[in-house]
């Protein structure tokens, strides 16, 4: 928790310097053509502060910062909080929508390539694994708009209801998102649960359980998911972070008010104080879910606590 503070600092400068060669472009933006004076540009610089050293700004932006103050939009003037506000509700709902998909997904093929190891289907699991490790989320999304939604009709291609309106409507409309975003996190996990649990089925206190006469099952249930899902589970928290950052490429294809369509749109209009508040939430909610998932990780793995692991 301690290494927060640094880490918080070192992700502002960072976002900072890399913002740095974007002035020119956000003041042509900001005039809305190549025709710019360098007395306009030399205006906008002065008016937006981005003619201070950068040293100066960045002590500036961490200072605000730690009051909720991301600036203001250059091109709007709206603030940026407003609309970080308004559109990461959106992608921390995406987010976890995947991480149960993901979850689900690899709990029970995970299990079931374990308890049925070489058979026909641990050998079908492993092989679907395999392809969904390899297939990356934004062409999962564009097969899944071509079939489920444009040949079947199953689902819309895109757009979003808010859950307190209607809770079928957000299931219709974050399905696909959610699903295109979790497989290759949930294949991947899939083979860590598969993998983790057969080597804790080869464990001796598996074998003494058994000639104990304990049922197969109640092992299993009690002693060897408890164990085998540690270090899967752990994988999956430090995914999260993949799955908030890979959101913001899924909700562009489905037309999502989310985080991602604001960077888009900071991007196209070089909104340099919009774009570095939206960089600078994605990176310090990574940095949050890595010190969750760490805490997690010693509340159910006592041999952390106790230096022995």
């Amino acid at each position: 928790m301690l290494t927060l503070v640094p880490l918080v600092i070192g992700i502002v400068l960072l976002v900072t310097l890399v913002m740095e060669p974007a002035k020119d472009n956000a003041a042509y933006a900001y005039f809305q053509g190549a025709n710019v004076t360098p007395e306009q540009i030399a205006t906008f610089k002065h008016e937006a502060g981005l003619d201070r050293p950068v040293l100066v700004r960045f002590v500036d932006y961490l200072f605000n910062m730690v009051q909720g103050d991301f600036g203001v939009s250059s091109l709007s003037g709206t603030p940026v909080a407003e609309k970080i506000s308004t559109a990461f509700p959106l992608t921390l709902q995406l987010t976890i929508y995947g991480v149960l998909i993901a979850m689900v997904m690899a709990l029970v093929l995970g299990v079931v390539a374990a308890l049925f190891r070489n058979g026909w289907p641990d050998q079908l699991i492993r092989a679907v694994s395999l392809i969904g490790v390899a297939s990356p989320s934004f062409w999962l999304a564009l097969l899944f708009i071509q079939y489920f939604a444009i040949q079947i009709g199953w689902f819309p291609s895109g757009g979003y209801i808010n859950p307190q309106e209607s809770f079928t409507g957000f299931l219709a409309t974050m399905t696909l998102p959610a699903l295109a975003l979790a497989l290759p996190v949930g294949a991947q996990v899939t083979r860590i649960v598969r993998t983790s649990m057969v080597e804790e089925l080869d464990k001796d206190y598996v074998r003494t359980a058994r000639g104990a006469g304990i049922p197969y099952g109640v092992v299993v249930s009690r002693n060897v998911l408890r164990n085998g899902l540690i270090n899967p589970m752990t994988v999956l928290g430090l995914r999260v972070g993949y799955l908030l950052g890979g959101a913001v490429i899924i909700e562009t294809i489905f037309t999502l008010p989310g985080m991602g369509q604001v960077l888009i749109d900071a991007v196209r209009d070089s909104d340099l104080p919009v774009l570095q508040g939206v960089v600078l939430v994605i990176a310090l909610s990574f940095v949050v879910v890595n010190l969750i998932v760490d805490v997690l990780n010693l509340m159910v793995n006592p041999r952390l606590r106790t230096g022995n692991a």
